[in-house]
């Protein structure tokens, strides 16, 4: 006999009604997290999550079936995978209490994506198998001008989250002679995202150059252990400042957000000081709620001052009188103004040695 499927159930999240379906439903296996254990999880950090997401556009990344060794995301040249990421709000079943905003990709297309403004509208897309929230860098005020920077610092192959680390440190002392503050937060695997909060002022170009500019530093201060080249074949064993995080219509998982991984780790805030010591393995959606409790919100400040993202600009352009200019960008975007050719350096050598 099939199993049978677990009623409907109706919570209550500060007043709203918020359905889950088939709240038994096994999520994560070798933890036995079920999709009630999810959306209890993003009640349990409710203060966290929403400042993660308060009125920005938000990706929704949909794990429908749980996450289940062999699945696999669908990508724009194999539809097929058992999960997907979803830009636009779905068609039909729409609480009329849910909050939209439209927000244009770089192709000229637009969307209307979930704008959270209260803690139901993560409940809510929790239950339709949400593991991932995946927040713009901008408020539904002014969706051309972010008001965050995002260092994304990824360890490549034959280095791991210690690296990170070490990396994230000389960042923190850059921070600290630029004036800045920096909210560091676990990526939920093994590498290290800082957040600073910069004025609206600037467009995503602009903020993508000054990300550029600040692991280009970083480079210089660390030789052979940071790099920015977008090629893979180029990093060796570095920690990649992945610049282009920055550019329109890419995004990092939330804060407190859960990830697609076996154990359910969460994308976890931490203090500068316990930096060093924390297993991000440790964070997870079983232990992440009692930490919330005891420490509440390590992002709580992040709202508190937004910087000035001059300096940064200025050494930019310091940079490109230099000859060190714009850098590729993804290749699903079209071909952007400035932009270097996007040819890996490999297949250039080869195409001019056959000439």
């Amino acid at each position: 006999m099939a199993p049978t499927k677990s009623p409907a159930v109706e919570i209550d999240v500060a007043g709203r009604p918020v359905r889950i379906t088939s709240s038994d439903r096994v999520i994560f296996p070798e933890p036995g997290i079920t999709k009630r254990e999810v959306v209890d999880y993003y009640l349990a950090v409710g203060d966290g999550i929403l400042r993660a997401l308060h009125e920005r556009p938000v990706t929704l990344e949909r794990w429908p079936k749980g996450v289940r060794e062999g699945m696999k995301r669908a990508t724009r040249s194999d539809p097929h995978g058992d999960a997907f990421y979803q830009k636009r709000v779905p068609a039909k079943g729409v609480p009329d209490w849910i909050e939209t905003v439209e927000i244009a990709f770089p192709s000229g297309r637009t969307a209307d994506e979930l704008c959270p403004t209260e803690l139901a509208a993560v409940a809510w897309a929790a239950n339709l198998g949400t593991i991932t929230f995946h927040p713009w860098p901008v408020r539904r005020g002014d969706v051309d001008h972010p008001d965050e920077l995002r260092l994304d610092l990824d360890p490549q192959p034959g280095t791991d989250f210690a690296d990170a680390v070490e990396v994230a440190a000389v960042a923190r002392e850059y921070l600290a002679e630029l004036g800045w503050r920096g909210f560091p937060k676990t990526s939920g695997n093994r590498g290290v995202h800082i957040y600073v909060r910069i004025e609206p002022q600037w467009d995503f170009t602009q903020v993508r150059h000054a990300a550029i500019a600040f692991g280009r530093e970083l480079e210089r201060r660390m030789p052979g252990k940071v790099t920015t080249n977008w090629w893979k074949e180029e990093r060796g064993e570095t920690i990649f400042v992945d610049y282009n995080q920055n550019a329109r219509d890419r995004t990092i998982a939330s804060a407190y957000s859960i990830r697609p991984i076996a154990h359910a780790p969460v994308s976890a805030p931490v203090t500068w000081d316990e930096l060093p010591d924390v297993d991000p393995r440790d964070l997870t959606v079983r232990t992440m709620p009692a930490r919330f409790a005891e420490l509440g919100d390590l992002h709580a400040e992040i709202d508190g001052v937004a910087h000035d993202l001059t300096p940064l600009l200025e050494l930019y352009a310091e940079q490109e009188a230099e000859g060190h200019g714009d850098m590729p960008y993804p290749p699903e975007y079209p071909k952007m103004p400035g932009e270097p050719a996007r040819v890996q350096p490999s297949r250039k050598r080869r195409d001019s040695a056959e000439k």
